[in-house]
């Protein structure tokens, strides 16, 4: 990634220059300066590609003059819409359009000092790469943008800006790291300690083994990892921020971290069987969440454990037809063996109603594929038993862009997870699949303050998008960063 740095307004003597402009906006401060230092061929040039500002709308000037090897212009649309999300968009496509340069500037003197850390935003989270396994790269396909200067009229409020929003971008960055890396290196046991690195921000860490788990009843979770060779683990972090006078009930994350999923004795196809490496992005997005909180140092008490395993089929694996005992003391039929996720998320909720008594708890889980069906790959999956929690959810989605549209529970959905000889078993058939799934973690949360978000159909990105390159999204980091940011901080 770039280095990012806000600086005063004032024109580079080479590299590429940076125009983000309004439809309203005609050139003016350090874009008049440019055009004025080039001979007017910048305003000639973007007359003649008829940019016109529009949202989305680029247009590049080569060797305009000035010693500039490059201007490009960026369209923020109508000035009345700017918000963070437009120029976040902006950012990431200007990350994109000076990737071969070594430096650029960008002309961000009309912006508001938020804006402009906004703008700054969105260039570090389309920077990211996942490269650390590639040796035989031409030097031609990596990007050598060393550093982008972003001028503002007030420096010192842009990076005051900036500062949080780093924070995040540095937890969205672990949460793609984790969910890239191949499955022969991300076992439960390295995830785990993975998370120890957590401690430097300040956040808790701790470790519970096969041991811990089986003298806590863990027989849900346990079943699942049974048939592996990899060790489980839970991993317990807390990040202590309210201030004092304003302890209380912790907030809680959960995330589903199965670092690989076969599907067990209930083998899934070969083919695409390989993106099951990311069936852990639950579990990547609340270490990412925690590391966001903790490096913006979150006035708030927030607690997040994730449950590793892998679903592996062998002699030893669970099988369907399989009856275990969650920590609860609720038996589960197990009728897929694919369907583990759900059955780690009930042991590792139970324990974090036990030990933490939250205020609420918010699941995370690449669970169904009956969620891409359904949503596609534009929204998670909302379940909730609390309106008030869900509806700050969504308003949290759609201020990031990480939509999430509410999905239903209720009591017929519920019948279909009854078992003829256990308490409840894990799959209720293919009708309403997410939502039979919502159903059997709601078993388990003892009528507290609860969601879930299904996030298989939003974890991994098949395209590029403004700011997200192909692969791990880190969805809902930024999401629940923002939902603790707005209602939740002392």
């Amino acid at each position: 990634m770039p280095d990012i740095a806000f600086v005063k307004p004032a024109l580079p003597r080479s590299g590429a220059l940076v125009l983000p402009l309004t439809e309203e906006a005609a050139l003016a401060g350090l874009a008049k300066q440019a055009d004025e230092a080039t001979g007017g061929a910048i305003a000639r040039g973007l007359e003649a590609a008829k940019f016109k500002g529009r949202k989305g709308q680029t247009a590049t000037l080569w060797a305009p003059g000035a010693g500039l090897s490059k201007v490009v212009a960026i369209g923020l649309g109508k000035a009345a819409d700017l918000a963070a999300q437009g120029t976040e968009a902006a950012g990431g496509t200007l990350a994109g359009a000076v990737a071969q340069e070594r430096e650029a500037l960008v002309a961000a003197d009309g912006l508001a000092p938020a804006l402009a850390a906004s703008l700054a935003m969105g260039v570090a989270l389309k920077s990211y790469r996942f490269d650390r396994y590639r040796t035989t790269e031409k030097e031609e396909d990596k990007p050598k943008i060393e550093r982008v200067a972003v001028a503002v009229s007030d420096t010192a409020k842009a990076k005051a800006a900036f500062a949080p929003l780093q924070a995040v971008a540095d937890g969205v960055f672990l949460t793609r790291d984790l969910v890239s890396e191949p499955p022969n290196v991300l076992t439960p046991a390295e995830c785990a300690e993975r998370c120890k690195a957590l401690t430097k921000l300040g956040v808790e860490v701790e470790i519970l083994g096969p041991k811990e788990m089986r003298k806590l009843g863990f027989g849900a979770l346990l079943g699942v990892a049974q048939g592996s060779v990899q060790e489980p683990r839970m991993v317990v972090m807390k990040w202590n921020g309210a201030p004092k006078g304003k302890k209380g009930k912790p907030l809680a994350f959960i995330g589903k971290g199965v670092t690989f999923d076969t599907g067990g004795i209930s083998i899934k196809p070969a083919g695409g069987m390989e993106d099951m490496k990311w069936d852990m992005a639950g579990a990547g997005t609340v270490v990412g969440l925690m590391a966001a909180l903790a490096g913006r140092k979150a006035r708030a008490d927030v607690v997040g454990l994730v449950g590793l395993v892998e679903n592996m089929p062998s002699g030893t694996a669970q099988r369907p037809g399989d009856v275990v005992k969650s920590a609860s003391g609720q038996t589960i039929e197990v009728i897929n063996t694919d369907a583990e996720g759900r059955l780690v998320l009930a042991d590792v909720i139970h324990y974090c109603i036990e030990k933490f008594d939250p205020r609420f708890m918010v699941d995370l889980a690449t669970l169904t594929g009956a969620i891409i069906i359904a949503l596609g790959h534009e929204h998670a999956g909302l379940f909730s038993n609390d309106d008030t929690l869900a509806s700050r959810i969504e308003a949290a989605g759609r201020a990031t862009g990480e939509t999430a549209w509410r999905m239903p529970l209720g009591e017929a959905y519920d019948k279909q997870i009854k078992s003829d000889i256990a308490d409840m078993k894990n799959v209720g058939g293919r009708p309403g699949g997410s939502i039979t799934a919502a159903q059997f973690i709601q078993r388990f949360v003892q009528g507290r303050p609860w969601a879930h978000l299904d996030i298989a159909g939003t974890a991994w990105s098949s395209k590029d998008t403004p700011t997200t390159p192909k692969g791990a999204t880190a969805y809902g980091v930024r999401l629940l960063d923002r939902l603790v940011a707005e209602h939740y901080e002392g």
